[in-house]
């Protein structure tokens, strides 16, 4: 392991960060690679791209999976490289950034969390290679399939898939229940259902431990009972006491 990542594929890596639980990913082909995810604010992008630095000094490409600001906030610490999502991540960067840092920030301060001033301050960088549906990138003779599957998490996440590994963003989350605050929970668990057609090896969620196939449908599963609860009086609650104390817990809130 250098400097805190997990090697999860043939030079496929991840980097599980304290701050959120968060993981980035590293995909290091011949003379490129590519950055899953840019973290929280400049200082934090920084210190991505100098970890990045301690495995491969090939050009970098970035991908943003969705545009929550713990996932892209970063970004400008890797321009001029090319930053990719779907093109609804990049419209819902453009018209809610703002929105995210003023309440990130007011919760930090609230917290006496010195983050809140770096991400105060973090440019709002917003993608400018974009999905509509799928893409192929080739990283140094590597295929990485970016492809949008539907709605889940939010209304523009993206799985990134190189070899049998796949990078699911927040529509997967280890740890605590999947965040809801703009998410789409009628229709999550059939993006999950599409998600598992192209599961062959490790999942890395956005926040959390690596998991399996098997995980995903158990989420799946407990997002379909979401589902149910919502449209179906009497229907049982979809997560159990033990699976929302865990989400209670859990450092830093919704993803």
């Amino acid at each position: 392991m250098t400097a805190g990542w997990r090697e999860v594929g043939d030079r496929v890596f991840v980097r599980r960060h304290r701050e959120l639980d968060l993981n980035c990913g590293l995909v290091v082909g011949d003379g490129a690679c590519l950055v899953v995810d840019t973290r929280s604010h400049l200082g934090e992008g920084q210190a991505l791209a100098e970890a990045v630095r301690t495995v491969t000094g090939h050009p970098w490409t970035v991908v943003n999976t969705h545009a929550h600001h713990d996932h892209c906030f970063g970004n400008a610490a890797f321009r001029p490289a090319p930053v990719w999502a779907s093109r609804r991540c990049a419209e819902a960067l453009a018209a809610t950034g703002e929105l995210q840092r003023a309440e990130v920030v007011t919760g930090l301060r609230a917290d006496g969390d010195p983050a809140a001033e770096l991400v105060a301050t973090a440019p709002i960088d917003g993608p400018d290679h974009l999905v509509d549906g799928a893409a192929v990138l080739d990283v140094g003779g590597r295929a990485v399939r970016l492809r949008h599957l539907g709605r889940g998490h939010t209304d523009g996440d993206l799985v990134v898939a190189v070899d049998d590994v796949v990078f699911a963003g927040d529509l997967v989350e280890e740890g605590a229940p999947p965040a809801m605050e703009d998410a789409f929970p009628l229709e999550w668990a059939g993006t999950l259902t599409a998600l598992l057609a192209a599961v062959a090896g490790p999942v890395v969620p956005g926040h959390g431990a690596v998991v399996d196939a098997g995980f995903v449908a158990a989420q799946r599963d407990e997002l379909a009972r979401l589902a149910r609860w919502l449209t179906e009086p009497g229907a049982p609650p979809a997560f159990d006491e033990q699976t929302r104390a865990v989400a209670s817990a859990r450092v830093g809130g919704p993803h």
